[in-house]
């Protein structure tokens, strides 16, 4: 079995009296995209800054790639491993864009001719070959997000931290940042990502993991937490009508709560089948002689599981 990306052990940090991370056991896998969500305050970024030795914690242990990380140390081997993107990273503005990447590929001893084949790869990475020359005071906000990522991925990290990357970004900009995330798991980096913008989220992310006033409450693999949590749904509308509508699917097996949508003649049906159920629920409207003109299945998306389980640990 090959050797975590990240396994924490009741990893605990105070500020004072406050517990901004209480008890956290987090396990992440070689090449995973692993998502942190939760509200303000729930622990995520100051999780994040212990996992990339910015911050130490109060109690329990780190492990980076089977390397514990130690508190009397400076932990360089670890720390080679890692990239950090903070949500506040430092720009310098009146640098070029070659210029600025070219400084920290120094700073990481990356020498000629690595160093310049490194700088064009990550400039293609991000999208910003034809900016090179361009003064970084000058580039739009994405742009600058971009940049920031070039300058954390430049010397080949193994290990991806990101702490709200996408925070603030137009939808094309977004779009942008998910592709170079996307190219740099191809390529076998592991990225732990916190976002508050869930669809990028649903994705971008194998496994997820949902932070509470410093707990992390779920921690499971994508398509688990779907299989546990996503109720399905049917959008449906006949032209007769939803009273007529909502006759046939009280009787419909497989059909629990019929909702009428508010300024609609359609319905929302929770349904408990499977698909051929669905197939077969379908039919039976269509032999009852309404005319359906739409059906449409759906499910939960990242978003409603995680109120409902915000819902579940708060009440």
């Amino acid at each position: 079995m090959d050797t975590l990306a990240i396994q924490t052990e009741n990893l605990i940090k105070q500020f004072d009296s406050h517990t901004a991370v209480n008890q956290v056991n987090l396990t992440v896998a070689p090449g995973e995209v692993y998502g942190l969500i939760g509200p303000n305050g729930a622990g995520k970024t100051t999780l994040l800054r212990m996992l990339s030795t910015a911050e130490e914690p109060t109690a329990g242990e780190i492990a980076i790639y089977g390397e514990t990380l130690r508190r009397d140390s400076d932990n360089p081997q670890a720390k080679r491993r890692i990239g950090f993107l903070p949500d506040d990273f430092p720009l310098y503005n009146d640098l070029s864009v070659w210029d600025y990447l070219d400084y920290f590929a120094r700073l990481y001893f990356l020498t000629e001719p690595k160093r310049t084949q490194r700088l064009n790869a990550v400039l293609e990475l991000v999208q910003l070959t034809d900016k090179r020359n361009a003064t970084i005071s000058t580039l739009s906000r994405g742009m600058q997000q971009r940049l920031g990522l070039a300058r954390t991925v430049v010397y080949e990290p193994s290990l991806l931290l990101l702490d709200e990357p996408v925070s603030g970004l137009d939808p094309i900009a977004r779009i942008q940042f998910r592709d170079a995330i996307r190219a740099l798991q191809a390529q076998g980096m592991t990225v732990v990502i916190s976002s508050h913008i869930l669809s990028d989220l649903d994705e971008l992310c194998t496994s997820i993991g949902i932070m509470q006033q410093g707990q992390l409450v779920e921690s499971s693999r994508l398509e688990d937490l779907y299989e546990r949590l996503s109720s399905q749904q049917i959008l449906i509308h006949a032209l007769e009508g939803v009273e007529a509508l909502k006759a046939e699917l009280d009787v419909a097996p497989h059909v629990g709560e019929v909702e009428l949508l508010p300024g609609q003649e359609q319905v929302r049906v929770k349904f408990a089948g499977s698909q051929e159920d669905a197939a077969r629920l379908l039919q039976s409207l269509v032999y009852a002689g309404l005319s359906v003109t739409q059906f449409q299945p759906t499910q939960d998306d990242l978003e409603s599981i995680f109120l409902k389980l915000d819902y579940r640990q708060t009440s």
